[in-house]
């Protein structure tokens, strides 16, 4: 390095970052694990730089040059790559020991006093605070190549996600895919006077289904209601009584946290997250019966379809003899994680902690999430001691991780052993460009991760929280993760976070 705040890229770097799913992201496997093209890259990334100032066709472009929304159009010409692609067999879909020796290559792995030497510095600055903790590993090997603490179980804040997304992803796969449903109960014919038909609108947990004009690849209650309608119709039913099931969560909606406009009632059914904005991620204003909302809603697309709803919308379980009129699906399971991660979305975070609670036959509420969330990492081999997961979102200060977890998730979402949790990884914020670190890595210190750093952010008050990958300027795949719960100026604490991230894929260890 240079000097302070004086780093120089390596054109090759970047490339390698590009790749930070190292392990299995070889030109052969890359198509198949996440929104990545032949060489590595992104797609979203190569989408992008397509709609830069001068690049692209203008008539695409959207605000901002952000990416196309999905389901967009794709731009007319293709873009140069934002990075170039790596070279075939650098990361070698190889397994077993061929793998590890494949993605490390000749790269030196950084060594335990060089890193204290370049990282203790900062930890121990007074941004962070007293007792901030930290864990590197090689990912190639899954050892830790230095740790400050880093089996002290600490406050996650929304690093937790992490653990939420990879026990989801382990239990139900990347394809997975929640349903919305209607069904009708049994009930008289249709003829003329007979009463009107009985249907349930059946939550099956999926925050993202949307009521807006524009789905946005969401499910959509629109779509819906028109199926649903087209199928009434057909048996001769114009007129129905609706009620909305919410049955497959347990317990309470309301999140230790109480009302806030981080995260809406946890219930099974819910359309655009509860938002009463225009809003898609973020804090907003949310509703207090997302749930009611959702079917009221469903019954008016229903009359625009020519169905009309009789009398109150009201919540009833549906029974076992219901018949299945239509359903909608929600984007897999893989695209749920990656959002989660990006935009730090709580609604998706636990939605996902009870869809692992579901997959295995328990119940879905906060302690039923949290029990089988711990059974699905454990069952990974990774390090729970002094591990809670009291919600999925990061929200509760009840939750602990240590460093150690954290950094043992992500090497686990990079072993070519498994390939269904590489989405941990692909979701992960791009530090200057994506996400909830778009904004950030703009002091001088720390601007030189730009583009390289990939991590999941956690902030509540007094907790600051960074935990993700970085390849060093030897080429070699690191995961990292810095807590500190005794913050006072979360600023200094985002921005020394941000500056330890950057040495390390900096520091030439």
């Amino acid at each position: 390095m240079s000097g302070r705040g004086g780093w120089r890229l390596k054109t090759w770097q970047f490339t390698a970052a590009a790749a930070v799913s190292g392990l299995a992201l070889a030109s052969a496997a890359a198509a198949a694990a996440g929104p990545w093209d032949s060489g590595g890259q992104r797609t979203a990334e190569s989408r992008r730089a397509a709609l830069l100032p001068g690049t692209g066709d203008g008539d695409h472009r959207t605000e901002a040059g952000s990416p196309l929304p999905a389901g967009s159009d794709p731009v007319a010409s293709e873009a140069a790559a934002v990075l170039a692609p790596l070279e075939a067999g650098d990361l070698a879909p190889r397994t077993g020991e061929g793998a590890r020796e494949a993605a490390a290559g000749q790269a030196p792995a950084p060594t335990a006093a060089a890193l204290k030497f370049a990282l203790e510095p900062l930890l121990k600055a007074q941004g962070l605070g007293p007792g901030a903790t930290a864990s590197v590993v090689d990912a190639a090997t899954g050892k830790e190549l230095y740790g400050r603490g880093a089996k002290t179980a600490m406050v996650p804040a929304s690093t937790v996600k992490i653990a939420t997304g990879t026990a989801a992803l382990s239990v139900l796969g990347p394809d997975h895919r929640i349903r919305t449903t209607v069904v009708a109960e049994p009930g008289p014919g249709y003829e003329d006077g007979a009463p009107p038909e009985r249907i349930v609108l059946v939550g099956g947990g999926d925050p993202t289904l949307t009521a807006r004009a524009d789905a946005a690849g969401n499910a959509s209650l629109r779509t819906l209601a028109r199926h649903a309608a087209d199928t009434l119709k057909q048996r001769g039913a114009r007129t129905v009584r609706l009620a909305y099931d919410t049955s497959a969560y347990s317990g309470s909606t309301r999140h230790p946290i109480g009302p806030n406009e981080n995260l809406a009632p946890v219930t099974a059914l819910m359309a655009d997250e509860g938002r009463l904005d225009t809003s898609t991620s973020g804090p907003a204003p949310r509703s207090t019966r997302p749930a009611q909302d959702a079917a009221d809603a469903f019954a008016r697309f229903l009359a625009e379809r020519g169905v009309k709803v009789e009398g109150a919308v009201r919540e009833a379980a549906a029974t076992g003899q219901a018949e299945k009129l239509a359903d909608v699906r929600s984007a897999p399971l893989s695209a749920l994680v990656e959002r989660m991660l990006t935009h730090s979305d709580n609604d998706i975070a636990e939605a996902l902690a009870r869809q692992t609670a579901l997959a295995a036959g328990a119940k879905a509420d906060f302690a039923g999430a949290e029990r089988e969330t711990r059974r699905a990492l454990g069952r990974l081999g990774l390090p729970l001691d002094g591990a809670r997961f009291a919600d999925g979102s990061g929200l509760d200060r009840a939750d602990r991780v240590t460093a150690r977890l954290l950094t043992s998730l992500l090497a686990r979402a990079a072993h070519t052993d498994h390939p269904e949790l590489r989405p941990v990884l692909t979701g992960l914020p791009v530090a200057g460009f994506s996400g909830t670190l778009a904004g950030r890595y703009t002091d001088p210190e720390a601007a030189a991760g730009t583009g390289v750093v990939r991590a999941k952010t956690g902030t509540l008050t007094g907790v600051n929280t960074l935990a993700g990958t970085v390849v060093s300027t030897d080429g070699r795949l690191l995961t990292f993760s810095f807590l500190a719960s005794a913050t006072t100026d979360p600023t200094t604490a985002q921005s020394t976070l941000d500056h330890l991230a950057s040495t390390l894929a900096h520091c030439g260890c």
